[in-house]
């Protein structure tokens, strides 16, 4: 089983950006995917969630109304869509796998983070 992030990198303030996660040995669409992020020196912070299926979706206050989340069950692919890039976006952000594991901002809030079933390796993004 893969989780591999892709599509971070150094923006300036006010920019864009698209990050992807392909999932491979897994059946993507039984799963609850999420993007999740960790700034230095920070704890892990859940940023959006989308609901197996795509039912429901949830983000953080943090990325409210500049993310979306998106996926391809076909392609086995979640995005995540990122515009008006701030500097306390910085962050590795870390695709994540669950089936039923429901919203990561609480999962990651009480500590139950072995409640993903999978992990990306994370894709760096630098707001400067």
């Amino acid at each position: 089983v893969q989780l591999v992030e892709s599509g971070g990198g150094l923006v300036q303030p006010g920019e864009s950006l698209r990050l992807s996660c392909v999932a491979s040995g897994i059946t993507f669409s039984r799963h609850d995917m999420s993007w999740v992020r960790q700034a230095p020196g920070k704890e892990r912070e859940g940023v959006a969630t989308i609901y197996t299926g795509g039912a429901s979706i949830r983000y953080a206050e943090s990325v409210k109304g500049r993310s979306t989340i998106s996926q391809d069950n076909a392609k086995n692919r979640v995005y995540l869509q990122m515009n008006s890039l701030k500097p306390e976006d910085t962050a590795t952000y870390y695709c994540a796998a669950g089936q039923g594991v429901g919203w990561c901002l609480d999962v990651i809030r009480v500590g139950a983070e072995a409640d993903f079933d999978y992990w990306g390796h994370g894709t760096q993004v630098t707001v400067s």
